[in-house]
Parts: C-alpha cells; structure tokens; sequence
C-alpha cells in the first residue's frame, strides 16, 4: 500500500505533466485491463460490434464464469458497456478509456523520437570512425610495402 508521501509525489507529478483534471486512478485500471491478452482480444472482437457473453466465449478454451470475470474487469475499467436485452446481456465497447491511455502514451513520444534520433547520431559517428580507422590501416600497409 502507498503511504502519503508516495501519494503526495504521485499527484505532484500527474499535475506537473497536465493530467491533474484526470483521475489516474482510471488510467491504471485502463492498463491493467489490458495487461491480459484474452481482454484485449475481446476489446478486438467488441471494435467489431457489440456481442454476448457465449459470442466472446466462443473462441476461447474458457468456461463462460472466466469470460464474465473478464468482461467484469473491463467494465470496470470502463472500457466496455454492458447492457440487458431480455436474457441476453450484450456488451459493447467504450473506448473513451484508450483514448485517454493513448493520450498519456502519445507524452512520450517525443522522448522516444529524440533517444532513437540520439542513437542514430551515435551509430553514424561510430561507422565513420570505423571507416576512418579501415582507411589509415590501409594507408600504413601501403607505406610499409613501398
């Protein structure tokens, strides 16, 4: 469990970054919804159209109890609705959620570019040493044979 301090530094830094309107509490269950690849292969299925339980059951080797613990995760992280139709219980997708994920993640994509940009830089000088190096080794070879 976090103690204050901890909490305290969290908030400081989410309001730091711009997402003091947001909760992160939301965006941690975002992701540890996702985390699971058969709930991000039901989100796939749901960006399809909405469908029910035995529908999303359908291509898993699982008991339909372990897909409705799935879909209670989901809902949870609000990344899916789930409605009642007589005895059927559709559930669809609300991605609301993973636009607010992809937001936070888009923050680092200027991080990214500029190490990757960094790294190139770095490669480029270590290539032309290298060929610097080949040419005055062939240079003192051809000295040492005149």
């Amino acid at each position: 469990m976090l103690d204050i301090s901890n909490s305290l530094y969290y908030c400081l830094v989410m309001e730091l970054n711009g997402y003091e309107d947001k909760d992160p509490r939301a965006l941690d269950a975002t992701f540890a919804a996702l985390a699971d690849p058969t709930r991000r292969a039901i989100l796939a299925r749901l960006a399809a159209g909405e469908a029910s339980v035995t529908e999303l059951a359908a291509p898993f080797s699982m008991t339909q109890p372990a897909i409705s613990k799935h879909l209670k995760v989901l809902a949870s992280a609000g990344l899916i609705v789930r409605d009642r139709d007589a005895q059927r219980r559709p559930s669809r997708l609300d991605a609301r959620p993973l636009a607010a994920a992809t937001e936070w993640l888009l923050e680092y994509r200027e991080f990214w570019r500029s190490s990757f940009q960094q790294l190139d830089a770095l490669l480029d000088a270590m290539k032309t040493k290298k060929k610097k190096g080949k040419k005055q080794k062939h240079k003192k070879r051809e000295r040492s044979h005149k």
